[in-house]
């Protein structure tokens, strides 16, 4: 017998961390481990031999915490979210050592501010930034030696301790800390013994930058939780019992399997139950993608979070809690984000070949140097410019630089782009996945047709079927309503059928066409082919009729976007091949679909089965993007190497997404894969450059021919060249 457990883990701090916990994991007898990076949880499997305090264990062992889910509660749960400390902590470390930083940075760059014990007054000023700003880097170097590991944490924190501690000692036991020492600006190549040199601009740039990419991830990834946060928030909050035919309100968390209660029009269904009586037309979108309203009546199921569009209602509750439908959509969403592919970055993956081999350089360097006879502060100074130089500051402007402009310039767009995990995936985008309900079409249900009979003018058929079904609620009658107001006398709801009343004196029923043939008054010929026509299109047909005769059909359909046939040829032009997957009817996608222009069609499907189709394709080895915007489509934007949502849609469908577009046009989503890929491009060039500089520069250091303001200069004018190619993002179009 095996168990499932989800582990929440703290203490990560690159991708190589996740895989260190993978492995340990996985070592225990009969254990099955995945760790995410991205969202900081490990799902694992285990049989009887292992307990849950075992798998705690082992990753407190390899230098982490974890722990157990909460226990699930019936109990309401009033809690307000406050927020992630870690992240607040990250924040103010940013803000203090920025602040402490640019200071000491302007003074070692422009001679004209090192006044008399400028050097001193830049101590005071890094000391603090190199001790706790850089503490996180120090503390995860700490942790990874220990297990025998190196990752870019190392190479901060060696790097730093490097410069800072060769500056304290040329400042104590050098000739730099006497005063009127001053940094000349002269890019000369030659050999010194290092004490009169300090670096402590190095020490503390390096920590802000680094510190600045760190919490715009940390910020990024904080979200990860939030889809299920605001999937659960859809629920109706309270209810109306019948308990002895006494109408008793309680939250709906109390509600139990077996309770009646009530639900008027407007309100949302507390749980899953089965109507006892009453009839309505209940807008189930948000699980069908279907916009016309499913008309319940005695014996029809119904499901919690849905809205009651129409009558009252009486329902009996059949599940509740972790149960219901609803719930079983918070755990796909949860499952896909957690089986999303860990987005591996670049700086860390080449970081555990590159720190290796700088740390041996240096140790190399220091014994040449000393096997040659040099001074002994000659060889270290060579030593420790080999650390310094290596020291990622353009490394560490590489990702957040350009993730800065690309998402300012992305906002600007109606683009929000989540974190640099979203933009890994656009490069290897195949396959667009596109919902059809409010993301392709409008969502909402409009007039496209007036059939009138011969002899009757279409106005009247229009204008009489709008001010009738202006006294309805239902969202197929404020279609044909679509602005038409007077006065209705008599008006009767013959609920699932139509409604009739009296207009400027006429007799009107306005309805399906069945309900006209009971009431004596059948469509002729030239009708029954039009109502033929739109029902194939997949679009739905309201007969009219007055003073005992069918007079016309009003044809309303969820109409197409604009853009939408522009945007599936801009999705074809950067090499994806669009597919229609919805939760409405064969029909009514078809025709979506060839208006369009795509081939693909998976009609009628649930949300499980929509996150089975992007599983189904990514087996078949395609990357996937998905773009939707209603609950119905959150699983399947977070099971999607890409998900990109509608901002017009739901909170749900937001947070379980990588991209957000702020406007609903579909031509957007294009842009933002584009942006996408020129925002990984830039910082792929970015990384390239970083390490391409340090790699020149470890020969000249190792040499013992780094100039200090030449190694300032160089990594200034690498940090520059990092900054001024993202700043050309801003240009997108």
């Amino acid at each position: 017998m095996t168990t499932d457990v989800e582990l929440a883990i703290s203490g990560m701090t690159c991708a190589s961390c996740a895989n260190r916990i993978e492995r340990k994991l996985n070592k225990l007898d009969g254990v099955e481990a995945s760790v995410n990076y991205a969202t900081e949880k490990a799902r694992v499997r285990f049989g009887e031999t292992v307990t849950p305090e075992d798998l705690l264990r082992t990753v407190e062992a390899a230098g982490y915490s974890a722990a157990l889910p909460p226990e699930r509660t019936d109990e309401p749960q009033d809690e307000p979210d406050r927020g992630d400390p870690e992240l607040d902590a990250l924040r103010n470390r940013l803000v203090v050592s920025a602040l402490l930083t640019v200071p000491v940075i302007a003074m070692a760059m422009v001679p004209a501010l090192q006044v008399e014990h400028w050097q001193w007054l830049s101590l005071t000023l890094a000391a603090p930034v190199a001790v706790w700003g850089a503490w996180p880097f120090h503390r995860a170097a700490v942790t990874n030696a220990r297990h025998g590991a190196t990752t870019m944490d190392t190479l901060v924190s060696v790097g730093v301790t490097a410069a800072f501690g060769w500056s304290l000692v040329a400042l104590l036991w050098g000739s730099a800390g006497a005063p009127g020492m001053t940094h000349a600006f002269e890019l000369s190549v030659d050999r010194t013994d290092g004490l009169s040199n300090i670096y402590l601009e190095t020490a503390a740039g390096v920590t802000t930058f680094l510190l600045a990419g760190r919490w715009f991830e940390k910020r990024s990834k904080r979200r990860a939780g939030d889809a299920l946060r605001a999937l659960l928030d859809l629920g109706a909050k309270d209810v109306v019992v019948l308990r002895d035919g006494v109408e008793t309100p309680l939250p709906a968390d109390r509600l139990v399997v077996g309770d009646v209660f009530v639900v008027r029009p407007g309100e949302k269904v507390a749980t899953d139950g089965v109507v006892e009586s009453g009839t309505s037309a209940v807008d189930a979108s948000m699980l069908t993608g279907e916009p016309v309203p499913v008309e319940v009546g005695p014996g029809d199921a119904v499901t919690g979070a849905t809205v009651n569009a129409g009558g009252r209602l009486v329902v009996r509750a059949t599940r509740v809690g972790s149960d219901t439908r609803l719930a079983q959509m918070a755990r796909l969403v949860e499952e896909a984000q957690s089986g999303k592919a860990r987005a591996q970055r670049l700086a860390d993956r080449v970081s555990g070949v590159f720190v290796p081999i700088v740390i041996a350089l240096a140790v190399g360097t220091l014994g040449f140097w000393l096997g040659t006879g040099v001074e002994t502060s000659a060889a270290f100074a060579a030593a420790v410019s080999v650390l310094i130089i290596a020291c990622p500051c353009a490394l560490g402007l590489a990702t957040p630089t350009a993730l800065l402009v690309g998402t300012g310039r992305g906002a600007q767009l109606g683009i929000l782009v989540r974190g640099p995990e979203a933009l890994e995936q656009t490069r290897r985008v195949d396959t667009v996945v596109l919902d059809k309900t409010g993301t392709v079409t409008t969502g909402r249900m409009t007039l496209v047709d007036v059939v009138a009979a011969d002899g009757t003018d279409p106005a009247d058929v229009r204008r009489l079927a709008g001010v009738l079904e202006s006294a309805s609620e239902h969202p197929i009658a404020r279609a044909v309503a679509d602005g038409h107001t007077g006065a209705v006398e008599d008006f009767a709801n013959l609920p699932g059928r139509g409604v009739r009343g009296s207009v400027d004196g006429h007799d009107v029923v306005v309805g399906r066409p069945a309900l006209l043939a009971e009431l004596g008054h059948p469509l002729p010929d030239p009708l029954v082919d039009a109502v033929d026509r739109a029902e194939a299109a997949g679009r739905t047909a309201v007969a009219v009729a007055w003073d005992g005769a069918a007079r016309g059909v009003l044809v309303v359909a969820d109409g197409v976007k604009d853009t939408s046939a522009e945007a599936v040829e801009r999705f074809r032009a950067l090499g994806l091949a669009p597919v229609l997957l919805t939760g409405d009817n064969e029909r009514a996608a078809r025709a979506v679909a060839r208006e369009v222009g795509i081939d693909d069609v998976v009609a009628g499907v649930m949300p499980e089965d929509k996150v089975e189709h992007v599983r189904r394709l990514q087996a078949e080895g395609r990357v996937v993007a998905m773009v939707g915007d209603g609950v119905n489509d959150a699983a399947a934007l977070a099971q999607a190497d890409l998900g990109i949502a509608m901002g017009a849609g739901t909170d749900v469908a937001i947070e379980a997404s990588d991209l957000t577009l702020v406007r609903g046009d579909l031509r957007v989503a294009a842009d933002a894969v584009r942006l996408s890929r020129r925002t990984l491009g830039t910082i792929r060039s970015n990384l390239v450059w970083a390490f391409g500089y340090n790699v020149a520069a470890l020969p000249l250091a190792a040499a013992g021919l780094l100039n200090p303001m030449l190694a300032g200069a160089a990594m200034a004018l690498s940090s520059v060249f990092v900054v001024a190619n993202s700043l050309r993002l801003r240009t997108f179009r």
